[in-house]
């Protein structure tokens, strides 16, 4: 009882929170990430230079371009769960990308260039800024693992990604280059595709299954290659994004479904702004009593988890281990919700 409770805890907006998402739902605002109607389409709409589609994930347009190029391409094998893709589970991607740049997470942390900032160049995301790196392993990966499965047909060119300008060995830049690197981490990513391509036998809880998995080995991978940028952010804040990281694998080991609608009502309770020296929980200011009790609760699972020795995430996997548990953990979720 105590592994649900805590965890409900950290992942259940309010009722009112909900409600105000859905109207938002229904006005379009927030819908969708910033500036995505302006990102490309597909791949071919990207740079073409030497025989070679070259993006930029530097750029906060172009990396939301690569996941927007991901959900049209995937959206035939998720038509039957919502209208309009909406039931595509690759939805918590870009949206949760969309949440880091809309809140400033993806500035510059040192101050030291304007990037990312609203008087410099608003669209670029740091190379410094702990979040930007960390996604890159949810975006460039993914998206390499899907070319490599086939998702995108036979490409006429080769795809070529741009490195940052400093930290360079920290990222890979080609299918061929991130095979070589992160072969296990590929795979994960690959396994995912594939399976969604099999519509004879597609079942959701199973792609959301190896969609999990896929995240969280990307994160566990990343985490540790960038523990030095968390020295930029304050302690709030590196407290946070430590504690986001970990509650993740609590969240997937219930299969929780990433789809446009569910992710939207999701994130309402992040905050929405950075933590800066001085938020002291569990009242910090601007903050709806809601989003401070989420920031409470994934602290309190964060450092119940360290105590333990990992043993209260082993715990809730287990509990988690069948569909019917899974079933139940998303079930007490929507029932706190409705509460």
């Amino acid at each position: 009882f105590g592994i649900h409770a805590l965890l409900l805890v950290a992942v259940t907006p309010s009722p009112v929170t909900a409600a105000a998402q859905s109207e938002n739902d229904v006005t379009g605002e927030g819908v969708y990430p910033p500036v995505w109607d302006l990102a490309a389409e597909n791949l071919l709409d990207f740079p073409i230079k030497d025989n070679k589609i070259v993006i930029s994930p530097w750029n906060y347009q172009e990396r939301l371009g690569v996941y927007k190029s991901l959900l049209n391409a995937s959206a035939k094998y998720f038509g039957a769960f919502g209208p309009q893709n909406s039931g595509n589970i690759l939805w918590g991607l870009p949206l949760q990308h969309g949440w880091q740049f809309r809140t400033g997470r993806l500035a510059d942390p040192s101050g030291v260039t304007s990037c990312g900032y609203e008087n410099g160049e608003l669209l670029c995301q740091s190379v410094r800024s702990w979040w930007s790196c960390m996604n890159y392993y949810l975006a460039i990966i993914p998206f390499l693992g899907a070319v490599e499965a086939g998702l995108f047909g036979q490409l006429p060119y080769e795809i070529e990604i741009l490195p940052p300008e400093e930290q360079k060995d920290d990222f890979c830049y080609s299918v061929k280059d991130c095979w070589s690197r992160m072969p296990k981490l590929m795979d994960d990513w690959k396994a995912f595709f594939e399976s969604s391509a099999s519509l004879s036998s597609f079942k959701l809880d199973d792609a959301l299954g190896l969609m999990w998995k896929a995240h969280t080995a990307s994160i566990a991978y990343a985490l540790p290659k960038f523990q030095a940028s968390l020295k930029y952010l304050s302690d709030p804040e590196a407290n946070f994004g430590e504690d986001w990281a970990d509650a993740v694998d609590f969240i997937a080991a219930t299969h929780f479904c990433t789809d446009l609608p569910t992710t939207n009502n999701f994130q309402v309770f992040l905050p929405q702004r950075m933590l800066v020296e001085g938020d002291v929980l569990p009242s910090i200011s601007g903050f709806s009593p809601q989003q401070n009790k989420v920031l409470v609760s994934l602290r309190a699972l964060h450092k119940t988890n360290k105590l333990t020795g990992g043993l209260l995430l082993k715990s809730w996997q287990k509990a988690m281990s069948t569909e019917a548990g899974r079933k139940m953990g998303r079930k007490l979720i929507e029932n706190l919700i409705s509460s």
